[in-house]
C-alpha cells in the first residue's frame, strides 16, 4: 500500500514538472486605459521617473521603499533602483523613447527573485483622448512556468497595471 502510494505521488509529480516544462518559454502582460489628454501630457508622467513614481502602483504598496535615482533627469539613460520590504529589490532604466508615443524599460528584478523584463508604454491619439498600453514581456525560466501553474500571473500583474493606469489617468487628466 506505502509503495503504491510514493508510486502515485512520484508519478504526480513527474506529470507536473512535464506539464511545466511544456508552458510557453516568454510571457507578456498588457493592459490599457482611455485617458482624456493629449499624449504630450501623459508622457511627460512616464517618461520621467519622478513623475512615473508619483502614479507607479508597486511604489503605492510600500511607501517606505527606498529608491535612488540616477543617469539623465529623464528620457534614454534615466535609472531608478528600489530597496522594499513589500516590494522586492530591482531597478529601472528608460532604453528607449519616441516623443510623445512610447517608452521602453529594461526592467531587472532582483529581490524575491531573479527576473530580467521589458516594459513598453505606447500612447496613441484618439479623437482628444489618448489610449495608452502598459505591456511587460520577457523570458519565462523553467520555475516561473512551475510558479506559473498554480498562480495566473496575468491576473496578478495584470491588477497592478490596472491600478496604476488609473492612477495614471486621475494624474494626467487633473493636470
Amino acid at each position: 500500500m506505502l509503495k503504491t502510494m510514493l508510486i502515485a505521488v512520484v508519478a504526480a509529480v513527474g506529470l507536473l514538472l512535464v506539464y511545466a516544462a511544456t508552458r510557453p518559454d516568454t510571457f507578456r502582460i498588457e493592459r490599457s486605459v482611455r485617458i482624456q489628454a493629449p499624449p504630450e501630457r501623459i508622457y511627460a508622467l512616464i517618461d520621467n521617473l519622478h513623475q512615473f513614481n508619483l502614479w507607479n502602483p508597486f511604489l503605492r504598496k510600500d511607501p517606505a521603499a527606498q529608491g535612488t535615482y540616477s543617469g539623465t533627469p529623464n528620457g534614454k539613460g534615466a535609472r531608478y533602483a528600489w530597496q522594499s520590504d513589500k516590494v522586492g529589490v530591482g531597478q529601472m532604466e528608460i532604453v528607449d523613447t519616441a516623443v510623445p508615443s512610447s517608452v521602453t524599460f529594461n526592467l531587472d528584478f532582483l529581490k524575491p527573485f531573479e527576473a530580467h523584463n521589458m516594459a513598453e508604454f505606447t500612447l496613441k491619439p484618439e479623437a482628444g483622448a489618448t489610449e495608452v498600453t502598459w505591456a511587460m514581456h520577457g523570458p519565462t525560466p523553467f520555475m516561473s512556468k512551475l510558479v506559473q501553474v498554480f498562480f495566473n500571473m496575468d491576473k496578478m500583474v495584470g491588477k497592478d497595471f490596472e491600478d496604476g493606469l488609473n492612477n495614471l489617468k486621475t494624474l494626467a487628466e487633473a493636470s
